[in-house]
């Protein structure tokens, strides 16, 4: 069994299976279907039998119908947080090795890399990479800098949580989590938990606003769970140095 350590910006490390080649393709094949699903509905609503002079008469509709089959993998991943309806039903996901989520720019060029690992292989360059890399990577995920995971960390926040930070050059982002009691980080603990268990964003976004009020603080554009490991990183480090 493959896993990956990630240690996060708020030095905090988790740790998570990696995909495997049977999950990776599994998931494909599920992509695959709903693809060609799609084209099927499509051609049945144009007539098959019409088809030819539709698409000679109608280049511009076909143009738009041909988007979503196109980017049906990128928009996916962007939309739904790493992961298309495949990667969703097989409980995998795509994460940036640096454990935050990707960027666009990290989506796109995994999308890109397909022609390579894809089309013009046949899906064999994928296969082998995948297969032979320590963090089961494929081209586009090793120049992009992700990797595919299951959904679940394997390490539970609260193996992590209460380590001291060790870095010598840490820089405490809210110095006012000070004021937070042992049982309010272990609430925020139990909420980061519970968020990466059942995905429930909106939780993470009502533990973040409930600390902002209770600290007068304010969020520096963070993503509610970042903004979360944020907290406990700085607790951490603050309460290390007393």
């Amino acid at each position: 069994m493959a896993v990956i350590h990630i240690t996060t910006t708020q030095n905090i490390e988790l740790e998570y299976e990696l995909a495997t080649l049977g999950d990776r393709i599994l998931g494909r094949i599920i992509d695959g279907l709903i693809i060609v699903g799609y084209v099927i509905i499509i051609f049945a609503i144009i007539g098959f039998g019409n088809l030819g002079d539709f698409i000679n008469n109608n280049g511009w509709i076909i143009f738009l119908l041909i988007i979503p089959y196109a980017f049906y993998d990128l928009m996916s991943e962007i939309l739904l947080n790493g992961q298309s309806a495949g990667k969703k039903v097989m409980g995998i996901k795509i994460i940036s090795l640096e454990g935050s989520q990707p960027t666009i720019s990290q989506y796109l060029i995994r999308w890109l890399f397909r022609i390579v690992d894809f089309t013009f292989t046949g899906g064999l360059l994928a296969t082998i990479c995948t297969a032979a890399s320590q963090k089961h990577q494929r081209l586009g995920d090793m120049i992009a800098g992700t990797t595919l995971v299951k959904t679940k960390p394997r390490a539970s926040i609260q193996q992590t949580i209460y380590q001291p930070v060790e870095t010598s050059n840490y820089v405490v982002t809210y110095p006012d989590v000070i004021n937070l009691s042992d049982a309010d980080v272990q609430l925020i603990r139990e909420v980061m938990q519970t968020v990466k268990q059942t995905n429930n964003i909106m939780l993470a976004w009502q533990t973040m606003e409930k600390v902002e009020n209770v600290l007068n603080i304010k969020n520096k554009n963070q993503e509610p769970m970042d903004f979360l490991f944020t907290v406990i990183g700085d607790y951490n480090q603050l309460t290390s140095n007393l």
